[in-house]
């Protein structure tokens, strides 16, 4: 189990840095029904990255994933399509960063947040941990990389458990300073608000990229051993 945390525990971290969660958490805060809706946001967070490890999981355990305790080769491919994915991505990211980073621009449905009922709040912090191209493609590495270990169905629950709260850890930040923080938490989260903002793009360039690069040696490796 201590190997295959080591392996996801990179991935799981790549999702917890990404910036677009965290500026959408931060402004879902500030609005009228801030600590309800911070609260489903991170609840729908956590169990859209929960479902799809799970599928993930379900998928690899039974298909053979793991011969004589070593991944079959279709895992391989998945991670080094994966890697390919990521790489690329970061890669097209870089390119488009903005020169200025103050003239960053948010998403257009950010600016709707304070608007979104409770239930749209959920659903929102659930897409953005399974449906998301940045998001998504962590937690099927992480799935597969954990269905394909051969270990026990309970140390699979709790490495795929692991998995989600460090992923969900930039979320439970600024939550925590939130809830926590009292008249200091405003101008806290806005500093962190802003920074996140002008340097998205750029900190997900090189966060995809490596992580990509990393998910094409893990397929490499896999397919040549």
């Amino acid at each position: 189990m201590g190997k295959v945390l080591g392996d996801v525990l990179g991935l799981a971290a790549g999702v917890a840095v990404s910036p677009l969660p965290i500026i959408a958490v931060i402004l879902i805060l500030a609005t009228p029904r801030g600590r309800l809706n911070g609260l489903l946001f991170t609840v729908g967070w956590i169990l859209g990255l929960s479902l799809l490890g799970a599928v993930m999981l379900a998928i690899a355990s039974p298909a053979g994933a793991s011969a004589r305790n070593h991944p079959a080769a279709w895992v391989g491919a998945l991670k080094l399509a994966l890697g390919v994915l990521l790489a690329v991505f970061g890669a097209r990211q870089w390119h488009r960063r903005p020169k200025d980073p103050s003239q960053a621009q948010l998403p257009k449905w950010m600016s709707a947040l304070d608007r979104l009922a409770p239930v749209k709040i959920f659903a929102l912090g659930l897409a953005l941990a399974a449906l998301n191209a940045k998001n998504a493609p962590l937690a099927i590495a992480a799935g597969a990389t954990i269905g394909s270990a051969g270990l026990p169905v309970g140390q699979q629950i709790a490495s795929l458990a692991i998995f989600v709260v460090i992923a969900s850890l930039g979320l439970f930040a600024p939550l925590g300073v939130f809830l926590l923080g009292g008249e200091r938490a405003k101008t806290t989260l806005g500093s962190w608000k802003d920074w996140a903002a002008q340097h998205n793009v750029a900190v997900m360039a090189v966060l995809f990229f490596v992580l990509g690069l990393k998910l094409l040696g893990d397929g490499i490796s896999i397919l040549t051993s």
